[in-house]
């Protein structure tokens, strides 16, 4: 996507802070985000992306900066009041009704985000009547989960599960569509399963990953940012990314000399 192409300001950190003691996990940070793009942000253990993340969806509060949907200032409002707004962010474990069915687990999901006074009834008497709903139909096919359907999700394999945990958050139809580390612990051929699903999705819905498998992501980003040290060290594309002196100093740790390597990311 070409910046001619970017849709509207969605997501935007000003000079984004957070301290632990001493520590400085997020340190000033800026970023911005575009309506409709699929953007990842990358680095190694202690980078601060968890944070940043977390500051972003409101599990977190910051020490210093502002965090703004839409042009909104929403630094201080609950992750709840986010989901709302339609930030909608899964988490790296699986946030799933274990001992219920995968088709019920949509059917909650749905009414939980749509119709949550109708839970009560969901659960006091049954999902069944609202199994064959269009969407929750059209979900299972498009996760490729029909098969599994009416299998208790404790007996999922986990890349079963990631793709659940992901549909069900689609189903709330969320603005922003955030993913914590989707591909953790996932064989190769169920990274392509989440992956796959999540291309259709490009286009029509912002998407941000924190993700440490960045070759799995390399066709999928379209936007990538790369901290270092609580700071955002690159941004732009992948490969001029990678390309980074700074990059490949911080995160591959390769030694570069002053004048080696590609330009910085824009």
């Amino acid at each position: 996507m070409s910046t001619t192409e970017l849709g509207a300001e969605i997501i935007k950190a000003v000079g984004v802070t957070k301290r632990f003691g001493e520590l400085v996990a997020v340190d000033r940070v800026d970023y911005l985000l575009h309506e409709n793009e699929v953007a990842g942000i990358i680095g190694s253990n202690g980078a601060g992306k968890t944070t940043f993340f977390n500051l972003v969806t409101g599990y977190y509060p910051p020490d210093a900066g502002a965090i703004y949907y839409k042009g909104e200032d929403v630094t201080r409002t609950t992750p709840e009041q986010r989901v709302a707004l339609g930030m909608m962010r899964t988490f790296q474990l699986t946030s799933t009704f274990d001992n219920l069915s995968v088709i019920d687990n949509l059917v909650l999901s749905f009414f939980r985000a749509h119709k949550p006074h109708s839970l009560f009834d969901l659960f006091v008497n049954t999902c069944k009547r609202h199994r064959k709903d269009e969407k929750i139909q059209a979900i299972l096919a498009t996760f490729e989960l029909q098969d599994v359907a009416g299998r208790e999700v404790r007996n999922l394999s986990l890349g079963e599960k990631r793709r659940l945990e992901i549909a069900m958050a689609i189903l709330a139809e969320p603005k922003v569509l955030m993913l914590d580390e989707p591909l953790a612990g996932l064989a190769e051929n169920e990274i392509k399963a989440v992956l796959g699903v999540l291309r259709r999705h490009i286009g029509r819905q912002t998407i941000l990953i924190v993700e440490h498998k960045i070759s799995q992501v390399e066709d999928f980003l379209q936007r990538l940012t790369v901290m270092h040290e609580g700071r955002i060290i690159a941004d732009g594309g992948y490969e001029e990314c990678l390309r980074n002196p700074e990059v490949r100093r911080s995160y591959w740790q390769i030694d570069v000399s002053a004048d080696g390597g590609a330009g910085a990311c824009a």
